[in-house]
């Protein structure tokens, strides 16, 4: 195990051993402890009583966070062109249809989200094997294939973010960055954790959410009370 190093050492000392935090004092906490030189995102991690090889218990959704991620999300708007100067004015990043198909045929993948249009799916089909793996292909259930594009590209933009529980059962998501007051952090994950909450399958059965961990880049994770939130 790698030693760590004097102020790793003094943010795990900051952390009191078996205690489950409120969302408050979590979030008050993981900034205190963040001693990174650029400005660290804030992530989650909820681990949740579900079998995700279940059909009937797989959890995915969306959420628009109140205070943003404080990232500037790169969108790729996949349109037909009367629904270009639309995409454009939401604040799309790249706007366009075949030339930019055929860079993602060539490798390119430098965005974060792509929005398209149900017309448009077809043609995305065989790039699978490059936006799949990347967690970039569109999807009617986040939102990302429609035909109001402007309002897709305008909440992507805001935060709305995706999310979708892994084969172990835990949900990771960023709800922000170490500069955001400690109030806006609690704002988002709270957010987060309600629409979790909100999507409980009926399949699901005992403890929903059986642990929850908030932490920064390369900081030490702080464990919250899931009776608290």
């Amino acid at each position: 195990m790698a030693k760590l190093t004097k102020k790793q050492k003094e943010a795990h000392a900051k952390i009191e051993k078996d205690k489950l935090y409120s969302l408050e004092e979590a979030s008050a906490l993981v900034k205190e402890i963040t001693n990174t030189k650029f400005d660290a995102s804030v992530d989650l991690a909820v681990r949740l009583g579900v079998d995700p090889r279940k059909a009937n218990q797989m959890v995915r959704g969306v959420v628009s966070l109140p205070h943003g991620t404080g990232k500037d999300v790169k969108v790729l708007a996949l349109v037909t062109p009367d629904k270009e100067a639309e995409a454009q004015e939401a604040g799309a990043d790249y706007v366009g249809l075949d030339e930019y198909l055929d860079k993602i045929k060539g490798g390119w993948t430098d965005v974060d989200v792509i929005i398209t249009m149900p017309s448009v799916m077809g043609k995305l089909g065989p790039l699978g094997r490059v936006l799949g793996p990347r967690g970039l292909m569109p999807n009617p259930k986040t939102g990302t294939v429609t035909m109001d594009v402007a309002k897709a590209v305008s909440e992507v933009k805001a935060g709305k973010i995706d999310f979708k529980v892994d084969k172990t059962g835990i949900v990771h998501a960023a709800i922000g960055k170490a500069s955001f007051p400690a109030e806006k952090i609690a704002g988002n994950a709270k957010e987060l954790l309600d629409t979790l909450n909100k999507l409980k399958p009926s399949a699901a059965k005992g403890v929903y959410m059986k642990s929850i961990f908030m932490s920064s880049t390369m900081s030490p994770s702080v464990q919250l009370d899931p009776k608290t939130v």
